[in-house]
């Protein structure tokens, strides 16, 4: 790997090199229209430059905020002479370290042959192929970039469902409920939760509830089952998945578990076949998530179905008026 620094700038202050890069890249090699590669968010940027050890630019990107929670990656480009030798991987750990300490998510768009890159970075691809400025492009998002960047670069495709296959342990709540997000957001088909409540910190968040909404509009198999011991707070707190569940009545259920049959004290969330996060017990954020563990999907998935099978309907749900 090429070591290089990397220098951050506002686009007042940015050195000229900034342009260049992106000029030769962009729009002489890619053929970007100039009026697309300029814009006014370049105004409102942080610009990153990454330059060797002798001094010399080869790498850019930008970073820009829209919301509090998330910002957004954008024109990355290294000199052709400097690719393939970890000067991309570089910037963009290094950006998302930067990133980490303020948001808790991060967006980009991606050109398709570039996917690779940035799961290796610890992005997933969250939309279908589209084109810009005649090439295909697929946004992708990294929804604990802190996480990310406390990791010390041994992962191959860190939270990539299917793919990251060391567990994440966790013991603190804000590093479980962006374990959680990561696997919610990359969701095909199923997600199942089974908890004693529907608390109001981990699971009535604007960000969990969008991407059960997402998940649950994806396509007619979505199937979001929850099963929990008691829905009094749903119901005493207005529960915003209350109201999801009542727009979306085929794809989001709820149960609660029969007091008679036997059920177990940790609760956990599968998704699809290949997700997990798992809590050693109800009362504290303590456990581990794994993004490629079938064999304990699917264990818990039998103890899941059978619990379920044995629930029972919310009554007080049913009768709650809108």
């Amino acid at each position: 790997m090429t070591p290089i620094r990397i220098r951050k700038y506002s686009w007042q202050l940015a050195p000229g090199h900034i342009r260049d890069i992106r000029q030769r890249v962009f729009v002489e090699e890619q053929r970007v229209p100039p009026h697309l590669e300029w814009d006014a968010t370049d105004e409102i940027a942080d610009h990153y430059l990454a330059v060797t050890t002798d001094n010399e630019p080869v790498a850019v990107a930008r970073l820009f905020s829209t919301l509090d929670e998330t910002a957004h990656i954008g024109r990355m480009a290294v000199l052709p002479p400097w690719r393939g030798k970890g000067v991309g991987d570089a910037l963009l750990h290094h950006m998302v370290g930067d990133a980490g300490e303020q948001f808790n998510e991060l967006r980009l768009s991606a050109q398709q042959h570039a996917i690779g890159f940035y799961q290796r970075a610890g992005f997933h691809v969250c939309s279908d192929l589209y084109d810009d400025a005649g090439i295909p492009h697929l946004d992708m998002r990294c929804l604990a970039p802190g996480l990310i960047a406390s990791e010390s670069g041994e992962r191959a495709c860190p939270l990539l469902l299917g793919e990251d296959r060391p567990s994440w342990l966790f013991s603190a709540e804000h590093h479980m409920v962006n374990l959680l997000d990561s696997l919610a957001g990359q969701a095909c088909q199923r997600l199942w939760l089974y908890d004693r409540l529907l608390d109001h910190d981990i699971y009535d968040r604007h960000q969990f509830r969008e991407l059960l909404s997402a998940l649950a509009r994806r396509h007619r198999l979505s199937e979001i089952r929850l099963l929990i011991h008691d829905d009094k707070p749903l119901i005493k707190r207005r529960h915003q998945i209350v109201e999801l569940m009542r727009r979306l009545p085929s794809r989001i259920e709820l149960r609660l578990v029969n007091p008679d049959y036997p059920v177990t004290d940790q609760p956990f969330v599968l998704v699809d076949r290949e997700g997990v996060l798992y809590r050693h017990d109800f009362y504290k954020p303590e456990g581990f998530a794994s993004f490629a563990n079938g064999g304990r999907v699917k264990l818990l998935g039998e103890t899941f179905v059978r619990m379920w099978e044995a629930g029972r309907r919310s009554l007080e749900l049913r009768d709650l008026p809108l």
